[in-house]
């Protein structure tokens, strides 16, 4: 919205998903969280306040930026933003799983997208409201004051206790344990191969469509005025029921059942987008579009995220989440690069077409890994059995 206002081309705008890619990237780095143990606080927290010191300090710089005179320097320090951002992930991460009975992952999780929306929220619809009373830099400047939320639950927060085996000596086997052994055990199961392909084709309708939706909001006539107030309170009481709901799928049906029901409705969401052209410029279609949108989303990834999550095992929990996770937003850091080439050759409406089309891949592979290797079988206790 930001390169939008400032008139940047498509393309450029279509570019900004590829700042993400330390998302892709993030288990490169993973080991470290899980090897090296800070002086203070813990594994967790120990390396949770550093990271959040230092995000803080990269979204002040981000707010300083212009890009209408230099888009390279704000792209580049929101790579910044982003690689910094993707390691707090890594550890929240660790943390939650660590912190939780099996049970109660998915309770956890609810409360984890409650909190993950509502930030985005304010930080997305609040930072554009902003923005047109107080221009770009003090909205941004907005965020980095509520990023102080974070050190403030860290020091809250209790380290999980995890009883872990020594760690051998010398370069080469701290290596093998740090990065090789999560990997190993992870591909050494059943059907891992097809459900990594499933973690990458997850998010391509989504992460094609996503990048797109400011430039399209404005091509409609929709003012960031608008815009705001369709991703305001309204749509963030449809993230939280979402959330809500997707939790209590899960708990109830399972997360094989969940997680499907979770996709079939999030594809027929990304219908409402072509549609919205055919009411340019009327606020009430905006809002429906962003409520039923907002909502889809966060259902969905209830169950994905706890699918996630029971994949992992104890002893790798940090590195084998930032690995699978990191192949979620694949696509979005990738072929979402290229949204912004796509829209403008072949325009908005069928661009928006072909992201419903691009939603399909995932859901057939769906089918296979629950009828083939369901969630419980693909946990690490079975592949420990079947070792």
């Amino acid at each position: 919205m930001w390169l939008a206002s400032d008139h940047l081309g498509l393309g450029m705008i279509g570019l900004t998903a590829n700042i993400g890619l330390a998302y892709t990237l993030k288990f490169l780095w993973a080991p470290v969280f899980d090897e090296v143990r800070p002086p203070i606080l813990g594994r967790r927290r120990g390396w949770l306040i550093s990271v959040q010191a230092l995000l803080l300090a990269a979204i002040i710089a981000l707010s300083f930026s212009n890009p209408a005179h230099h888009v390279g320097i704000t792209l580049g320090i929101g790579a910044v933003v982003a690689f910094i951002s993707a390691s707090q992930d890594i550890l929240i991460d660790a943390w939650r799983i660590e912190s939780f009975v099996p049970r109660a992952q998915g309770a956890a999780l609810g409360f984890y997208v409650w909190g993950y929306r509502a930030a985005m929220l304010v930080s997305g619809a609040g930072v554009i409201a902003l923005s047109v009373k107080t221009g770009w830099q003090m909205a941004i400047l907005g965020v980095a004051v509520l990023a102080l939320v974070g050190p403030v639950a860290t020091l809250c927060a209790r380290e999980p206790i995890i009883a872990r085996t020594s760690a051998p000596s010398g370069f080469a086997a701290r290596f093998a344990t740090a990065i090789k052994a999560p990997l190993a055990e992870f591909l050494s199961r059943r059907g891992a191969l097809v459900i990594i392909a499933f973690i990458i084709l997850f998010r391509l309708g989504e992460a094609l469509a996503g990048v797109m939706l400011a430039p399209y909001y404005t091509y409609l006539g929709f003012n960031r005025v608008a815009i705001a107030i369709a991703n305001g309170p309204v749509s963030l009481a449809a993230t939280l029921a979402g959330a809500a709901l997707g939790g209590v799928m899960v708990a109830r049906f399972g997360v094989g059942r969940a997680l499907i029901i979770g996709m079939v409705f999030q594809t027929v969401t990304l219908a409402m987008y072509p549609a919205l052209a055919w009411y340019p410029g009327h606020p009430d279609m905006l809002i429906a579009t962003a409520i039923v949108e907002s909502f889809a989303e966060t259902f969905e990834y209830a169950g994905f995220l706890t699918y996630l999550s029971g994949l992992c095992a104890p002893e790798y929990t940090a590195t084998q989440y930032a690995l699978l996770s990191s192949l979620s937003p694949l696509a979005l850091h990738t072929l979402g690069g290229l949204s912004g080439f796509i829209a403008a050759r072949i325009g908005f409406v069928p661009f928006f077409t072909v992201t419903i089309f691009a939603a399909l891949p995932a859901l057939a592979v769906l089918a296979v890994i629950l009828k083939r290797y369901p969630p419980q079988e693909m946990g690490p206790s079975q592949a420990a059995s079947e070792q």
